[in-house]
């Protein structure tokens, strides 16, 4: 088997985009039952289309498919797996100055990767319409996420390690299924990791303490990710919320660098650093030298105003005082869509944000 070639790029993106107006009102009326899933489809696989050619144009070598099939970024693949069902809990989660929108799963049954999950479909569809032209990536919430408190039964699973084992293993069967489909350019995003990195909220009042919470955390993805196969790569993005525009938590990424950065077993690190809620650059000197790329979430999705290239080719310069410079790459930090409502700006100020990034990238690494 040859050795993975598909590296995080010096200009990448996390994944979601803005829903356009057609497609919102395509799952609105779907829902309503106002049209059937094919007619569905149809529209969507149509938008799809358009924002493959529309990344391409932009310069990427790597596009999404904007997660258009899905109503959030972690919600529409996890109730999918067998043992979890959505539901609507009384209120969503508390972002700063909002709530969202309530929805969330919640483990009804010993839990296994559904061999009929929609994601491969969708992967299948997605890649024949890429065809070749760029590196087709897979976004998917990280296994960890299922470790929110609200979601995991006591009564199924008594305690943290019982529930672990089985995520896990419902997880490398994903990974295979995806593998299988096609899939070479695996990303899992990682909400629960950077909740981890807050200092304000208190991890070490519960049964677990945040030590505990970080190496079982650890443990969940290089377990995943043990048996992959060398020619898939596989990054993981550590968010902070992102939310119409708003965010959930902050803190610096020290309280998780010394056991994940430094340990993790994944091609590459994509990282918010768009403000100052993320800290400075220090905690970058745990990921080993040749190790895993770090991509610099730089570029804000949360508004529109493009950043100054010259403070972004600095803020990449001070990074590389911790890693070489050809291990860093750049990215907006979040997508532009993590659920549905998307963040407040304008598809055309989302497209100048990534020609943003892979214009600064080609004037920093070529």
């Amino acid at each position: 088997m040859t050795v993975n070639q598909v590296k995080p790029f010096h200009a990448d993106h996390v994944g979601s985009l803005l829903r356009p107006d057609r497609l919102k009102q395509a799952r609105q009326d779907y829902k309503e039952g106002k049209i059937s899933l094919i007619e569905r489809r149809e529209i969507e696989t149509e938008e799809i289309i358009r924002i493959v050619d529309k990344q391409i144009e932009a310069g990427l070598e790597v596009v999404t498919d904007g997660e258009f099939r899905r109503d959030w970024w972690h919600i529409d693949f996890l109730e999918s797996l067998n043992g979890l069902e959505g539901y609507v809990p009384d209120h969503g989660y508390f972002f700063k100055g909002v709530e969202t929108e309530p929805y969330n799963v919640r483990n009804v049954g010993k839990i296994s990767f559904n061999p009929d999950h929609p994601f491969i479909k969708d992967f299948k569809e997605f890649n024949a319409i890429v065809d070749g032209r760029a590196i087709a990536k897979q976004t998917i919430p990280s296994p960890n996420q299922l470790f929110h408190p609200d979601i995991i039964n006591s009564e199924i699973y008594p305690n943290y390690e019982a529930y672990a084992k089985d995520i896990i293993l419902a997880y490398r069967d994903a990974i295979q299924a995806f593998y299988d489909a096609g899939v070479r350019y695996l990303q899992i995003d990682d909400v629960y990791l950077a909740a981890l990195t807050s200092p304000e909220i208190d991890h070490d009042s519960g049964p677990y303490s945040r030590g505990y919470l970080i190496e079982l955390a650890l443990h969940v993805v290089n377990e995943v990710l043990a048996d992959k196969p060398a020619d898939l790569t596989v990054t993981t993005h550590i968010c902070r919320g992102n939310y119409q525009s708003t965010y959930a938590f902050g803190g610096s990424y020290q309280l998780i660098a010394p056991v994940v950065f430094a340990k993790e077993k994944v091609d590459g690190f994509f990282l918010e650093y768009d403000d100052e809620r993320s800290g400075d650059f220090e905690p970058l000197k745990h990921v080993p030298n040749n190790g895993a790329k770090v991509v610099l979430g730089l570029i804000t999705s949360k508004h529109a105003e493009l950043e100054d290239k010259e403070i972004i080719k600095k803020r990449i310069q001070d990074a590389a005082k911790y890693l070489p410079l050809d291990q860093l790459c750049l990215s907006p930090q979040c997508g532009f869509a993590s659920t549905h409502h998307g963040n407040i700006l304008t598809e055309e100020e989302q497209w100048n944000k990534l020609k943003h990034v892979v214009e600064i990238a080609k004037e920093v690494w070529g």
